[in-house]
């Protein structure tokens, strides 16, 4: 049996979420893997994990806006936080769980935002290029 089929299994048992603890999980894993180089310290300026203040002007931009420049890149943050092979869920499940624990709210982002955030990126690209 796969990880993930045994945690739904356990959800139904036990009255978890999984696949919420899934995304969780998912998401600590890539900021622990890609995210935590630079804002685990504050390294070019990039709000450091937890640090309320410095996040919440970016939590105000919204999910969409946020995850598709960040992903993006913007700043002095390199596209896709660095990882060229990291893909929009990924980077997205990795953001939620940075904002979540810097003073945000979010939810993991479900296809139709997924959608959003893919045509903000597009939109940005597009922007870019006309320069």
């Amino acid at each position: 049996m796969h990880c993930k089929h045994f945690l739904l299994l356990l959800s139904c048992l036990v009255g978890i979420s999984a696949s919420n603890e899934v995304v969780a999980q998912s998401g600590e894993n890539t900021y622990k893997q890609v995210c935590v180089s630079c804002h685990g310290t504050g390294v070019l300026n990039a709000p450091k994990f937890g640090d309320k203040a410095k996040w919440a002007p970016l939590i105000a931009e919204g999910q969409v806006t946020l995850t598709a420049h960040a992903y993006f890149g913007v700043r002095g943050m390199p596209p896709k936080g660095g990882n060229p092979n990291l893909s929009i869920e990924g980077f997205s499940d990795a953001l939620v769980y940075m904002v979540n624990n810097s003073g945000g709210n979010w939810k993991s982002p479900d296809a139709k935002t997924i959608a959003a955030i893919n045509k903000e990126v597009e939109a940005r690209k597009a922007g870019l290029n006309k320069k």
